[in-house]
């Protein structure tokens, strides 16, 4: 897995700006990529009534738009404000879903910001 071109083009979609006077998005970016090589990516949407989405959901939107759903690897990064990035996992929310588009999505490999883990390590009791 070439994690430096993975964060790489997460980094790239993460261009955090303000949609409207309540809505956000692209502070974080996220990165797939799946059994084909293919590398999709997404960018988070923040409201304020709990209808955005995060980036990793509309990576695996892009995905599934292109056809795949096998994912063998996933990463995050968030944009601070200084406009460093810093490797993040992705929320529960995002654990559980990956894990539901393919049967075998949960050995996909989860870039953090010291290791590289799996879905399944991530999230063991997961819902099935």
């Amino acid at each position: 897995m070439d994690w430096e071109k993975m964060i790489a083009k997460a980094e790239s979609v993460c261009n955090p700006r303000e949609l409207s006077q309540s809505s956000f998005a692209a502070s974080v970016g996220a990165a797939i990529i799946t059994e084909q090589g293919n590398i999709y990516t997404g960018v988070c949407i923040d409201t304020p009534c709990s209808m955005g989405f995060c980036a990793e959901h509309a990576a695996a939107a892009a995905m599934i738009t292109a056809g795949e759903n096998r994912i063998l690897g996933v990463v995050a990064v968030h944009k601070k404000e200084d406009g460093s990035f810093e490797v993040i996992p992705p929320c529960g929310r995002c654990r559980e879903f990956l894990c539901q588009l393919h049967d075998d999505n949960y050995l996909a490999q989860v870039k953090l910001s010291d290791r590289v883990v799996t879905l399944d390590d991530l999230l063991p009791f997961r819902w099935k």
